[in-house]
C-alpha cells in the first residue's frame, strides 16, 4: 500500500503529464477540429515525432533564438521581470524598477556589466470583475524550485522569459508543471509592470538569486522606446544568443512534450526541455513528499 500511496517520482511525473496533455488536447479539439484531410490519426503521429509531414522552421517544436518568436503572435514578445523582482548588482540587490542606467551587474558569461538600457513594459485590466488574459499573468517560480534556494524568493517573469539551467536557456512558460512552477492566477492588480534590462550583449544575470537571460533583442513593444532611439538612433533586429535558447510553440509543443514525458517510462523520445521541466517537477514532488512528513 505505501508503494500506491508514495509511486516513484518518475511515475508520478508521467502520470501529472498524461493528465495534463489530456487537457490540452481536449481543449485543442475543441478551439479546433484537425482538417478533414489529415485524417483522424495525423495529430498521434505528430506527437511521436514520425509524422508524414516535413516540418519546418516555422513550424518546428523549438524556435531558437527568435526575438519575434514566430508562431506565438497571441504572446507577448517582451521576456520581462515583473515589477518588485530583485536584481543582484555589485553593490547588493536591487528592485528592478529601481534600477538605472550604468548599474554594474555580475553576469553569468562576461564578469560584470553596467546596464545599458531599461525597457518598460504596461498592462491594464480595464474590467476588475473579470480575470487576466492567461498570456499577460506571470509565470510563478517557488522558492528553491530550482535546487536549494534557487530562486530565493519567488520569481516571476513573463513565460518567454529564458532561465539558465543545465547549460541552456529555457523559457519559463515551457516549465510550467503546476507546483513549483506555475502561472499565476491569483493576480488581483489591474496593472501589470515588467521590465527588462540591456546590457552589451545578451548575458545571463541574478534574478532573486535565479540566473535569467538580460533582453535579446529591443522591440518596439516598450512603453519607452522612444527613449533608446534617442539615446541609441537604431537596434539590432538579430542578436547571438550568448547559450542554446529554447522556446517551444505553446498548446501544440506543450502537448508534444508532455507527451513524451509521459510515455518515457516505456519509450524514452524527450527533448532537452522535456528533461529540464521532468527533473524540476521530480523535485517538486520530493518536496511536496518531504513538507507532508514534517507536518
Amino acid at each position: 500500500m505505501g508503494a500506491d500511496k508514495n509511486p516513484p517520482a518518475g511515475l508520478t511525473t508521467s502520470r501529472r503529464n498524461l493528465a495534463r496533455m489530456s487537457a490540452l488536447v481536449g481543449v485543442a479539439m475543441v478551439a479546433k477540429a484537425a482538417p478533414a484531410a489529415a485524417g483522424p490519426f495525423h495529430w498521434l503521429a505528430e506527437l511521436f515525432g514520425f509524422g508524414g509531414h516535413r516540418r519546418t522552421p516555422q513550424d518546428s517544436h523549438f524556435q531558437m533564438g527568435l526575438g519575434t518568436q514566430q508562431g506565438l503572435a497571441t504572446q507577448p514578445d517582451s521576456h520581462c521581470f515583473l515589477k518588485g523582482t530583485k536584481i543582484r548588482t555589485v553593490l547588493g540587490e536591487k528592485n528592478i524598477e529601481d534600477l538605472t542606467v550604468g548599474d554594474v551587474l555580475p553576469t553569468v558569461f562576461g564578469a560584470t556589466c553596467p546596464v545599458q538600457w531599461i525597457g518598460s513594459y504596461r498592462f491594464k485590466r480595464t474590467d476588475s470583475t473579470k480575470g487576466w488574459v492567461k498570456d499577460v499573468l506571470p509565470v510563478r517560480i517557488t522558492r528553491s524550485a530550482i535546487s536549494a534556494e534557487l530562486p530565493h524568493a519567488d520569481l516571476y517573469v513573463t513565460e518567454q522569459h529564458a532561465l539558465l539551467i543545465d547549460g541552456v536557456l529555457v523559457a519559463a512558460g515551457n516549465l510550467i508543471n503546476g507546483m513549483t512552477i506555475t502561472r499565476y492566477g491569483a493576480c488581483e492588480l489591474d496593472e501589470l509592470e515588467y521590465f527588462h534590462i540591456k546590457l552589451e550583449r545578451h548575458d545571463v544575470i541574478y534574478a532573486e538569486g535565479a540566473p535569467c537571460e538580460t533582453l535579446l533583442d529591443v522591440d518596439e513593444s516598450a512603453t519607452n522606446f522612444a527613449e533608446y532611439m534617442r539615446q541609441y538612433g537604431s537596434f539590432a533586429t538579430e542578436t547571438t544568443p550568448c547559450a542554446p535558447l529554447f522556446r517551444y510553440r505553446y498548446r501544440r509543443g506543450e502537448v508534444k512534450s508532455c507527451f513524451r514525458s509521459a510515455i518515457s517510462p516505456w519509450i524514452d523520445r524527450r527533448q532537452t526541455v522535456d528533461l529540464i521541466r521532468d527533473k524540476l517537477e521530480e523535485r517538486a514532488i520530493a518536496l511536496s513528499r518531504e513538507s507532508e512528513l514534517i507536518t
